[in-house]
């Protein structure tokens, strides 16, 4: 635990990427092939699942440090992070322990559903086995809550360089690697850095995904519409069917195994020839059309699929890519030639599960631009433009060809910030994650209704000067959040809206962010709850295809 949670210190300390390259050296070259394997799980991206309710950690640290309840929460208050506040108030440790991190896992993981008293018992004395950085990393693992700052490709960059692998290589290899329910081991981690190509040959797990960029220069600066496939941006789950040695699994983008979730697309998948692996989105197809994104989240959101939901939320693949055909690896082949036989498969299968997302032919970018326009109404979130050459990449890279993302521009809406809640990491001393609202005028008067939090969109010193206007205009103190009064004005982008019963304004939107602080702009000339909800109609009003 010592050695990983020294990386973690120097992984915090450092935004160089040379800095967090050399770290990570260091920590491979001497770490233990199972720690090894538990630490690239969470730098890769693997979260923990919540070990201890958050209620009785905070009772066991108060307990712990002999600590006033208040006075914890004024601790809490000022530090802003509970992991880092429990860290410093606990007494020092009676030993130090040289346990490893693989260790400490399967000691931390049992905790998860044990009985209270156990739990405190087992924190009491684990705190005293650990200095602070320990204690601060153990409370992020059990609190579901370890995040740091390094990306899944400095990750793969770092192992590669480590075992003299290509890159790609391991890319590949870590797919799967962190899904929820991956216990890495030693033999695990041997696997993804040998020398051999086909180590970690695990039939069930899908390619990297190739991710496309967003194009923000005008689209007439990619030259002639007909070197480019253009098809709609589908808004669904991003999704790699895999149909190998008679079984098949279904993988999201995020390294999830949803195949349980959509038995209908498991049925598909078995059905698929022997060696086959399809790139697409998963949606709600019904009535001959994609239905939004809201319907494809409530089915998600079941524990249970029963019959009614699977007749009333049927879920189809949307395919758009073919990975591989027979066995053989497609990835290097042209997009076109790679469409052409994605083409060929999908008829030749004929199944209503099984769609093939449309490529769209016109004459100039102008009337692609037209024609974008009609994404709402047809329930997409704009085109991706993908170049004829271009082979299939991992991650988001140029080095292979381009895919562009050209989404419809967000609904916008200008809306007055009324709560505002302290940050994490490094902005946990600042007040950077607000609560919006719109004027509403009904029996209560004119009043700000509060419809959407949002915590990006502006600069560190933009951030800076709200924080101080919010410290001098608090009106209230609920735990960790404030209430301010109204004084600023943002306009908000969003991807969607719809209506929703669990929201006090009755709408929810998607993807909510800060565009600008309208310092031009005072409250009283804020949007009002009528014109959000006018933006309903501008995605209602036409028939989706």
């Amino acid at each position: 635990m010592k050695a990983f949670a020294q990386l973690y210190v120097e992984l915090d300390a450092t935004t160089s990427t040379t800095g967090k390259l050399e770290a990570l050296a260091r920590y491979y070259a001497h770490a233990d092939a199972a720690d090894a394997a538990w630490a690239t799980y969470f730098l890769a991206g693997g979260r923990p699942r919540q070990a201890v309710p958050a209620k009785l950690l905070r009772e066991c640290a108060i307990e712990f440090s002999a600590l006033p309840a208040w006075l914890f929460e004024e601790c809490y208050q000022a530090v802003g992070d509970f992991a880092e506040t429990v860290a410093h108030v606990l007494p020092p440790p009676q030993h130090e322990s040289d346990v490893g991190l693989a260790e400490w896992v399967d000691r931390l993981l049992p905790l998860r559903g044990a009985e209270p008293e156990v739990i405190r018992r087992q924190l009491f004395a684990y705190w005293n086995e650990l200095d602070w950085n320990g204690r601060f990393l153990m409370l992020k693992l059990i609190g579901g809550g370890f995040r740091v700052g390094v990306s899944r490709l400095l990750v793969t960059r770092a192992l590669a360089a480590h075992a003299g692998v290509d890159a790609k290589s391991v890319a590949q290899r870590l797919i799967g690697y962190t899904h929820i329910g991956a216990k890495p081991d030693a033999v695990a981690f041997l696997a993804l850095v040998a020398a051999d190509a086909g180590a970690l040959a695990n039939p069930g797990h899908p390619y990297p995904f190739f991710l496309a960029q967003q194009l923000n220069a005008p689209v007439e600066t990619l030259g002639d519409p007909r070197d480019w496939i253009v098809e709609w941006k589908w808004d669904g789950i991003r999704a790699q069917l895999v149909a190998r040695g008679g079984e098949c699994w279904l993988w999201s983008r995020g390294e999830e195994l949803i195949t349980e979730r959509f038995p209908e697309i498991e049925a598909l998948g078995r059905g698929l020839p022997e060696g086959t692996v399809i790139d697409g989105e998963v949606v709600v197809w019904r009535d001959d059309q994609v239905r939004p994104f809201a319907d494809l989240q409530t089915r998600i959101g079941r524990k249970k699929l029963t019959p009614k939901i699977l007749a009333d939320m049927p879920a189809a693949l949307v395919a758009y890519d073919l990975l591989e055909a027979q066995g053989e690896d497609l990835r290097g082949v042209a997009q076109h030639e790679r469409r052409d036989r994605l083409q060929q498969v999908v008829a030749a299968f004929d199944d209503p599960r099984l769609k093939l997302s449309p490529v769209i032919e016109l004459e100039d970018w102008q009337a692609y631009a037209q024609l974008r326009e009609q994404s709402r109404a047809r329930g997409v979130e704009g085109f991706m433009l993908k170049r004829r050459d271009a082979r299939y990449g991992v991650g988001r890279t140029k080095n292979d060809g381009t895919w562009w993302k050209w989404k419809v521009d967000p609904m916008t809406i200008d809306a007055v910030l009324v709560y505002a809640q302290r940050g994490h990491g490094r902005r946990a001393s600042l007040y950077s994650d607000y609560t919006f609202a719109v004027w509403a005028d009904d029996a209560e008067g004119r009043r700000l209704v509060p419809f959407a939090k949002a915590y990006s969109g502006l600069t560190d010193e933009e951030i800076g000067k709200v924080d101080a206007i919010i410290r001098k205009t608090t009106v209230e103190k609920f735990g960790p959040v404030r209430s301010v009064t109204p004084s600023m004005v943002f306009e908000l982008g969003f991807e969607a809206i719809q209506r929703s019963p669990r929201h006090k304004s009755g709408i929810a939107v998607r993807f909510p962010r800060m565009l600008r602080w309208r310092t031009d702009k005072p409250v009283d000339e804020a949007d009002t709850l009528e014109s959000l909800s006018a933006l309903l109609g501008d995605v209602s009003s036409s028939s989706r295809t």
